[in-house]
């Protein structure tokens, strides 16, 4: 266990951190106590033992470190001083810059604050310092998923993707136009399957989708039902099919629930993977021919979804709700701006202020046959644009146009044309999408 922060008489809390791990003989007492902790944030049901060492084994896997504040005292009858008023997990997966380009990041999870310990600066001091020993290490970038869109902005977190909750009818007379149905077939499986098969697959569909982030270990056991954090057990309701090309290879899955209370019953998509639009389109098909529902919902779909295309008729699918999805926090421009692929050529020079020290400066950006070069320039050096590092993790995956910015008043435009200009380089083919949510 490292103590990262100690405590003072202005902040009388002690910041500590250590690995995750798990042990044969169980979750030590601080794992287990920050575990409790973290589902006590979210809601989550109480824990058993089990239920633990389960989230431990898999957070083991995904090498995540775990921190926490830490109140000197407690009351006696409320939980002990070994339970953090405040947790904060981090880990490092890749994140899809473009054209199969995976950038490691620096991913934060687990972010709770007791409410009785609120406004005392402790995700302040758990961020930063996180963020700070992160570019040490050499990382350009880290994410998150935020429960809530007014948190992390101050730190210089930016949405940078945006996914769609969708409805669709699927009672009498769906249907999909496409003929291609043909060239493989879909087939009921155990939803046990789905914890070999998921991060293979979700590996090829993370390597082709622009701004996927990598997924953690328990994914594969919270799409086939086996638990998932805050809900200990199995969950005997999920379903699996799975979908086979024409020569027997699976290429897809779906995993789901029916809610037959729902009016009307309502098929619930967990988990979709499809590695080509043939295994998309068959597994939709599929879903549309289950009997007893006439309503599908997924969360968590691509705003460039073909699948209203694909339907015999487009008005069954309905679009509910669009919501921020993955924000990410440059921590070093020159690295960043460098990594990422560029569809289109040009040079634009921006002016970037960081009030974590992190990526300020002026650069510039040239990109050429997909290729970025970076140059940073002296203070002085006059640029097409201004921003702030949360307005730079906006557009670093064409999330959103530096002229939509410009409009609303988050930039500002140092050269007549600049947020054009800008907008030409960072373009993208289709919209960035994750696939992950952590």
């Amino acid at each position: 266990m490292t103590i990262i922060v100690e405590p003072t008489d202005d902040f009388p809390y002690e910041i500590r951190s250590f690995p995750a791990k798990f042990a044969a003989g169980g979750a030590d007492p601080a794992s287990r106590k920050w575990e409790e902790a973290v589902d006590f944030g979210f809601h989550g049901s109480a824990p058993e033992d089990s239920d633990i060492e389960k989230s431990l084994i898999s957070e083991e896997k995904d090498g995540r470190v775990h921190t926490g504040a830490y109140a000197a005292s407690a009351p006696h009858g409320a939980w002990d001083a070994a339970y953090p008023v405040a947790t904060y997990a981090s880990y490092r997966k890749t994140l899809n810059v473009g054209a199969g380009k995976l950038l490691p990041a620096h991913l934060i999870s687990a972010v709770t604050v007791r409410p009785t310990h609120r406004r005392r600066g402790l995700l302040r001091a758990m961020i930063t310092e996180d963020l700070r020993r992160a570019k040490a290490d050499g990382l350009a970038i880290a994410a998150l998923t935020a429960s809530e869109a007014t948190i992390y902005g101050r730190f210089g977190f930016g949405a940078a993707t945006h996914a769609a909750t969708i409805e669709v009818d699927s009672g009498h007379g769906f249907a999909l136009k496409a003929a291609r149905l043909g060239r493989g077939f879909v087939e009921i499986a155990e939803p046990g399957e789905l914890r070999g098969l998921e991060p293979g697959l979700f590996d090829r569909v993370h390597a082709r989708t622009f701004g996927s982030i990598g997924r953690q270990d328990s994914y594969r056991h919270r799409v086939s039902g086996y638990w998932n954090f805050g809900k200990p057990g199995r969950d005997r309701t999920v379903r699996a099919a799975l979908y086979y090309a024409a020569d027997g290879t699976c290429q897809g899955y779906v995993s789901y629930r029916v809610q037959e209370s729902e009016t009307p019953p309502t098929l619930k998509v967990i988990d979709l993977l499809a590695t080509d639009s043939d295994a998309h389109l068959a597994l939709w098909h599929f879903l549309g021919s289950v009997d007893l529902v006439q309503r599908i919902r997924r969360e968590g779909v691509p705003l460039a979804d073909p699948l209203p295309w694909a339907l015999a008729d487009k008005r069954r699918y309905q679009v509910k709700e669009v919501e921020d999805h993955l924000w990410l926090r440059i921590l070093d421009t020159v690295a960043a701006l460098q990594a990422r692929h560029y569809w289109l050529d040009g040079t634009v020079t921006f002016r970037v202020t960081d009030a974590l020290g992190f990526a300020g400066g002026v650069f510039r950006l040239h990109t050429l046959d997909g290729v970025g070069t970076v140059t940073q320039l002296a203070a002085s050096e006059p640029a097409d644009l201004e921003l702030g590092a949360a307005e730079l993790a906006q557009l670093y995956l064409a999330g959103v146009g530096a002229q939509t910015l410009l409009a609303a008043g988050t930039v500002r435009e140092l050269r007549t044309g600049g947020a054009a200009a800008v907008d030409a380089v960072f373009a993208a083919p289709v919209p960035a999408h994750s696939l992950t949510d952590f």
